[in-house]
């Protein structure tokens, strides 16, 4: 193929394409999100079909929320996207500025305004999740709308089902686990080493006592500076255990503090592993 027969723009959204490769296959479009559009709208009836089924589950969302997210464009483009977090950052704004605004509002009631709203949020980002992967959208793309890995967001959104029983894996996950491992964490940062370990299993506890856990926190603290700031805990199942992520930023690394429960509640592994980590 000659350089005139080359196409000069993306078949998908018109946009000029970047300089041609010398190898390789011939490219047509100028990203990997117009390739994957262009490929759902060549699915035909069965693209329309998935999109009469993305509907928002009833049984999950009220109303106001259905409206929201039904009127949101199915677009995966990093601009609209921005725009889209553009508009939520606006509109959760101006709802704290009148919460905060009102005389009648105590500073407790300002709180749980807050946590219910957060609620909410979080169930309607998960409802908005499994809408994107109904319409055929990769736990890649999810992943890049959230700013995390594929992976992070399949553990925090997916559904896995257990090959051998053929349920849900969350239904098997230990209940709390995300509140015992934030209450865990907490007592190592203010120095319980005993308190640490209360709920360790047996083989952890005769690797890792208070003595131990004291060293670990001063060589983490020593090799990556201050612990500056703690994320939210994820829980998400790995076959019988429950593991629990919790964000780490020190002054001079980034860390993911891994809690493992088995199915009796005992904590089975504590580690402090690079974000991302499998």
């Amino acid at each position: 193929m000659t350089d005139l027969d080359r196409p000069s723009t993306c078949q998908q959204c018109g946009k000029p394409l970047p300089p041609a490769r010398s190898t390789g296959r011939t490219r047509k479009y100028c990203s990997g999100t117009c390739r994957s559009a262009a490929r759902r709208e060549r699915s035909g009836e069965a693209s329309r079909e998935l999109e009469n089924a993305a509907r928002v589950h009833d049984h999950l969302t009220v109303d106001s929320r259905k409206d929201m997210l039904d009127v949101m464009a199915d677009e995966t483009g990093s601009e609209a996207a921005d725009a889209a977090a553009a508009d939520g950052r606006e509109a959760a704004r101006g709802l704290l500025g009148q919460l905060f605004a009102a005389e009648s509002a105590s500073p407790l009631d300002a709180i749980a305004f807050i946590q219910g709203a957060a609620s909410e949020i979080a169930e309607g980002t998960q409802v908005a999740v499994e809408r994107a992967r109904t319409a055929g959208h990769t736990w890649a793309e999810v992943g890049q709308v959230l700013g995390i890995s594929r992976q992070a967001a399949f553990q925090r959104f997916g559904r896995p089902v257990d090959p051998r029983t053929g349920q849900p894996m969350a239904a098997a996950m230990l209940p709390g686990a995300a509140e015992r491992a934030a209450a865990l964490l907490a007592d190592l940062v203010a120095g319980r080493w005993a308190a640490v370990g209360r709920d360790f299993d047996e083989r952890v506890a005769q690797k890792l006592d208070a003595d131990g856990i004291a060293v670990l926190w001063a060589r983490l603290t020593g090799m990556f500076g201050r612990l500056e700031r703690v994320g939210e805990p994820l829980a998400f199942p790995a076959g019988d255990r429950t593991l629990v992520d919790i964000p780490l930023s020190f002054e001079a690394a980034e860390r993911t503090a891994r809690v493992s429960y088995d199915p009796n509640g005992k904590v089975a592994g504590l580690h402090f592993v690079p974000p991302g980590f499998t």
